[in-house]
């Protein structure tokens, strides 16, 4: 069997071992920095990640994120206004020089999160709860605050040094993960990015929260946005625990951060408390959110029902939303998703062509068609969304695997094998790992 990969062609079948070591060669690392200085302390902190490492992160997973929540809002006019906010607060921090970008994303679910190099976004879900720029402020300051204080690289040295003390006594694959062939239905949406946004310790939290507050009065905001905000989400998480609950799982939230908040704005920041809230320009540059906040409401409750395996539920919530704003990109693809859940596939696939029509440049709704078509066995079709999606938004390591799914129900095993190989290189674990290395085995390509 003459089989190639890359560049590297195999005349016989490789040994589990012989796989591996190719495997391993082709992971990414980053180089081991040892320690660094602290940008906000001054004192060494010990990271396993350059400034360098930490930008490249960040472009190479960011926008698979914002993907995952549904692109960045198409509102022009909203997007400028917070990367505006978010500009004049960044200016004022630790690191400036960072590459710092800031936008709305169409996410429905209340979160704000950072990534490593400077790349910011908040969700449609927290700025429909938001009264005032303030609040705005304090919530990007909070952000840039992690950004300052590195939070992300540390705790990617932390657990790189836990995977280090680790290293050999795992094996490759664990056993009993793979269950029915159907993985590709798992895989709407990038991997790496989520584990850069885990959750952050309270410490880190705390950190955040100071620096946020400092950068936003260095920026002329009132420091009161910062308890407004800590007010809004302690009251939002007593109500609407399903919209929070992504924002507390990597934000934690406590009653002792609000207070601190509020004898910070008494003492330290006192003298700015007369600044104005400006709440009625956030007011006008959030007008396009509070028009389809009913529509926003109904998208929070289906995905909270389809949380819970409750999926008719959460049809009738998605087609309400619909009906609000028929347009809306986001309730079209949580539509396409839970008529798939249901088993309604072909439905599925015309909502997320639906979604295609809405937002042509957004890649989404093309990964969904993919796995809708595949769901339906129309693989060669499923095989065109996927190198469309990958032409648009590479680096997704899941378009890998459902190329090669798609490809393997094309009869084409040569190039379903080279998919899978290189879906192994950079997914390890897991059902879809355990699917590709199987096939692999069983067309010869490793013992």
């Amino acid at each position: 069997m003459n089989n190639k990969f890359g560049n590297r062609i195999f005349t016989r079948s490789m040994s589990r071992r012989d796989f591996l070591y190719l495997l391993s060669l082709s992971s990414a690392a980053y180089a081991l920095t040892g320690c660094a200085v602290d940008p906000v302390t001054g004192r060494q902190q010990l990271v396993l990640m350059s400034e360098e490492g930490e930008i490249s992160l960040d472009r190479q997973q960011s926008p698979q994120q914002f993907s995952m929540d549904y692109g960045v809002c198409q509102d022009r006019a909203l997007n400028d206004y917070v990367g505006r906010v978010g500009s004049v607060i960044a200016a004022t921090s630790h690191r400036p020089g960072m590459p710092y970008s800031f936008r709305a994303v169409n996410a429905v679910y209340v979160n704000a999160y950072a990534f490593p190099g400077g790349s910011i976004a908040v969700t449609r879900g927290i700025l429909a709860e938001l009264q005032d720029e303030a609040a705005l402020a304090a919530l990007l300051g909070h952000e840039i605050g992690h950004v300052n204080a590195r939070h992300t690289a540390e705790r990617m040295t932390k657990g790189t040094l836990v995977q280090l003390a680790l290293a050999g006594s795992s094996g490759y694959m664990r056993s009993g993960e793979y269950a029915g062939y159907a993985p590709y239905l798992d895989k709407i949406g990038g991997l790496g990015a989520q584990v850069l946004l885990a959750s952050y310790s309270r410490v880190d939290e705390r950190e955040a929260d100071s620096l946020g507050m400092e950068y936003m009065v260095r920026g002329g905001h009132n420091p009161k946005g910062m308890s407004g905000l800590m007010e809004v989400l302690v009251k939002k998480s007593q109500h609407k625990p399903n919209a929070l609950e992504l924002m507390f799982s990597t934000h934690p939230m406590s009653q002792e951060r609000y207070d601190t908040a509020v004898r910070s704005v008494e003492s330290q920041y006192a003298s700015y408390r007369g600044r104005d809230m400006l709440r009625q320009r956030y007011m006008d540059n959030t007008a396009g959110i509070r028009k389809i906040r009913g529509a926003l409401e109904d998208m929070q409750n289906g995905a909270g029902f389809m949380a819970a395996g409750e999926m008719n539920r959460a049809e009738s919530s998605f087609a309400d939303a619909l009906k609000k704003a028929p347009d809306d990109y986001a309730a079209l693809l949580m539509m396409a998703k839970c008529k798939m859940a249901l088993k309604k596939d072909q439905e599925a696939v015309s909502f997320a062509e639906q979604a295609k029509r809405v937002y042509p440049t957004e890649a989404q709704a093309v990964q969904v068609s993919g796995v809708g078509k595949l769901a339906l066995n129309r693989f060669s079709e499923a095989y065109q969304e996927f190198s469309g999606y990958d032409r648009m938004m590479p680096g997704n390591p899941s378009i890998a695997f459902l190329k090669g799914v798609s490809l393997e129900g094309m009869q084409k095993r040569q190039e379903a094998a080279e998919e899978y190989y290189r879906y192994l290189q950079q997914v390890r674990e897991g059902g879809a790992a355990q699917h590709a290395y199987q096939r692999l085995q069983d067309w010869g390509v490793v013992k």
